[in-house]
């Protein structure tokens, strides 16, 4: 995968107690998959599907998509087995849910580092209560295992007392000191899910509106809402075509030693140049991601 820039477009949430999904999963064009154990999951079901999310994670069936798994929360009685069997799973990243502090990212370090986790595996956090966006700053700048925020809108919804609304007015300043917190300190940072899964023409405009406020990408709850999703958080043929100019142009001007570069009539400064080359390299990756 290029190390400029990595797809995150769709994250697909897949249940662990369900290994018929998790089969699923090998065969639809998420650019990641969270295994999950908390929600999703019944307290009778645990462990099995612990087990369960271990094993796929284990089988390196999934090409090149990035898989996280999401533990419980580790005040549950489930929580630190989680975090030290993914630990070993191979598993790209743990997903925590209901980081509130710096010391909640500790603790979970703590326990992949106890269990022997490679380096090399990330921590995704939920930031989905008031306290988290309060302190999102604190936990964004933590420990160099964090790499993403996962922003938990049901959650957050639910503890601000408000209302799910098309344009999300009530959810609007929390999104963005996520945002803010996450570029801050050079994470990732994806949009919460769509809840109502037959409702394409909502989901579209609530994907355009999360790639108009920066997010890199959209968790997802079915894999319907997969396809849609990728075409909206992809570059597009313009902008991509675009781009190609304005790298080219300042390339040449660079070259020429001009220091004045126009693009259309546009007037291109550094910024626009990298703004142009992330473009470019995002859609390398995904090129490469889809092929696999």
């Amino acid at each position: 995968m290029s190390k400029t820039v990595r797809p995150r477009r769709s994250v697909l949430y897949m249940p662990g107690a369900n290994t018929r999904a998790l089969e699923k999963a090998r065969t639809l064009p998420a650019d990641a998959l969270i295994f999950d154990l908390e929600d999703a999951v019944a307290p009778d079901a645990k462990a099995v599907a612990r087990a369960n999310v271990v094993a796929a994670a284990r089988s390196g069936t999934y090409g090149k998509r990035e898989i996280a798994i999401r533990c419980n929360g580790l005040a549950t009685p489930w929580g630190k087995d989680d975090a030290a069997a993914i630990a070993m799973s191979g598993a790209d990243a743990i997903l925590v849910p209901k980081v509130e502090s710096a010391a909640d990212v500790a603790s979970v370090v703590a326990l992949l580092d106890a269990a022997g986790a490679p380096a090399s595996m990330m921590v995704w956090a939920m930031v989905e209560t008031p306290r988290a966006i309060l302190r999102a700053e604190e936990i964004a700048g933590s420990h160099p295992r964090l790499a993403l925020f996962v922003m938990g809108t049901n959650d957050l919804v639910k503890d601000m007392r408000a209302r799910h609304t098309p344009m999300r007015l009530p959810m609007i300043a929390a999104l963005g000191i996520g945002m803010l917190a996450a570029r801050a300190y050079g994470l990732t940072i994806l949009d919460g899910v769509y809840n109502d899964i037959q409702d394409a023409e909502g989901f579209r405009a609530v994907c355009q509106q999360g790639l108009e406020m920066g997010f890199d990408g959209k968790t997802l709850i079915h894999p319907s809402q997969v396809e849609p999703c990728n075409e909206i958080f992809a570059p597009s043929l313009a902008e991509l075509e675009m781009a190609g100019k304005i790298v080219a142009a300042f390339g040449q001007a660079q070259a020429e030693g001009r220091g004045v570069v126009t693009v259309e009539g546009r007037m291109i400064e550094n910024l626009h140049v990298e703004q142009a080359e992330r473009a470019l390299a995002l859609a390398a990756a995904i090129k490469e991601l889809q092929a696999a």
